[in-house]
Protein backbone atom coordinates (compact mmCIF):
# COMPACT_ATOMS: atom_id res chain seq x y z
CA UNK A 1 0.00 0.00 0.00
CA UNK A 2 1.35 3.50 -0.88
CA UNK A 3 0.62 6.39 1.63
CA UNK A 4 1.18 9.93 -0.20
CA UNK A 5 1.02 13.13 2.03
CA UNK A 6 1.48 16.52 0.88
CA UNK A 7 2.29 19.91 3.26
CA UNK A 8 0.10 21.82 1.63
CA UNK A 9 2.01 25.19 3.02
CA UNK A 10 5.26 24.00 1.32
CA UNK A 11 2.78 23.07 -2.00
CA UNK A 12 1.83 26.38 -1.90
CA UNK A 13 5.24 28.30 -0.92
CA UNK A 14 6.54 26.31 -4.05
CA UNK A 15 3.97 27.21 -6.41
CA UNK A 16 4.11 31.16 -5.71
CA UNK A 17 7.98 30.68 -6.04
CA UNK A 18 7.39 29.37 -9.54
CA UNK A 19 4.92 31.72 -10.63
CA UNK A 20 7.15 34.83 -9.53
CA UNK A 21 10.40 33.16 -11.66
CA UNK A 22 7.95 32.73 -14.63
CA UNK A 23 6.73 36.66 -14.17
CA UNK A 24 10.25 37.90 -13.33
CA UNK A 25 10.72 36.02 -17.20
CA UNK A 26 7.80 37.81 -18.79
CA UNK A 27 9.31 40.97 -17.51
CA UNK A 28 12.76 40.21 -18.70
CA UNK A 29 11.82 39.21 -22.10
CA UNK A 30 9.50 42.68 -22.49
CA UNK A 31 11.42 44.86 -25.08
CA UNK A 32 10.90 47.91 -24.17
CA UNK A 33 10.65 49.91 -20.89
CA UNK A 34 9.42 53.10 -19.69
CA UNK A 35 11.05 55.24 -17.06
CA UNK A 36 9.78 53.47 -14.14
CA UNK A 37 10.96 50.63 -15.57
CA UNK A 38 14.34 51.82 -15.84
CA UNK A 39 14.21 52.67 -12.37
CA UNK A 40 13.41 49.67 -11.19
CA UNK A 41 15.75 47.88 -13.30
CA UNK A 42 18.22 50.05 -12.33
CA UNK A 43 17.49 50.41 -8.73
CA UNK A 44 18.00 54.08 -9.31
CA UNK A 45 15.59 57.35 -9.11
CA UNK A 46 14.95 59.04 -11.97
CA UNK A 47 16.84 62.51 -11.41
CA UNK A 48 19.92 60.12 -10.99
CA UNK A 49 19.53 58.27 -14.09
CA UNK A 50 18.14 61.84 -16.19
CA UNK A 51 21.99 63.40 -14.20
CA UNK A 52 24.00 59.98 -15.36
CA UNK A 53 22.85 59.10 -18.62
CA UNK A 54 20.23 60.93 -20.63
CA UNK A 55 22.79 63.28 -21.38
CA UNK A 56 24.86 60.57 -23.17
CA UNK A 57 24.11 60.34 -27.05
CA UNK A 58 24.96 56.98 -26.48
CA UNK A 59 22.63 56.06 -24.13
CA UNK A 60 20.04 54.25 -26.03
CA UNK A 61 16.61 55.99 -25.23
CA UNK A 62 13.88 57.19 -27.57
CA UNK A 63 11.53 59.98 -26.22
CA UNK A 64 8.03 59.63 -27.72
CA UNK A 65 5.93 62.89 -27.23
CA UNK A 66 6.93 63.55 -23.42
CA UNK A 67 7.54 59.76 -22.85
CA UNK A 68 11.11 58.39 -22.54
CA UNK A 69 11.38 54.52 -23.84
CA UNK A 70 14.07 52.51 -23.21
CA UNK A 71 15.15 48.81 -25.02
CA UNK A 72 15.88 46.60 -22.25
CA UNK A 73 18.66 44.73 -23.77
CA UNK A 74 20.57 47.68 -25.29
CA UNK A 75 20.49 49.07 -21.64
CA UNK A 76 21.63 46.22 -20.24
CA UNK A 77 24.43 46.09 -22.43
CA UNK A 78 25.10 49.55 -22.05
CA UNK A 79 25.11 49.44 -18.04
CA UNK A 80 27.69 46.61 -18.39
CA UNK A 81 30.04 48.79 -20.63
CA UNK A 82 29.57 51.75 -18.22
CA UNK A 83 30.22 49.64 -15.23
CA UNK A 84 32.92 48.21 -16.21
CA UNK A 85 34.11 52.06 -16.81
CA UNK A 86 33.45 52.76 -13.80
CA UNK A 87 34.94 49.79 -11.90
CA UNK A 88 38.26 50.61 -13.94
CA UNK A 89 38.74 54.37 -13.04
CA UNK A 90 38.44 53.50 -9.33
CA UNK A 91 34.83 52.42 -8.99
CA UNK A 92 33.28 56.08 -7.79
CA UNK A 93 30.60 57.99 -9.51
CA UNK A 94 30.09 62.05 -8.48
CA UNK A 95 26.67 63.17 -8.91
Amino acid sequence: MIHLSLNEEGLKELYLTEVQKHLEKIEMDTLLMDSKQLCQMLNLSWPTIEKLFLNDPNFPSVRIGKKWVFNRKEVQEYINGWFEEVRNHGGMVNI
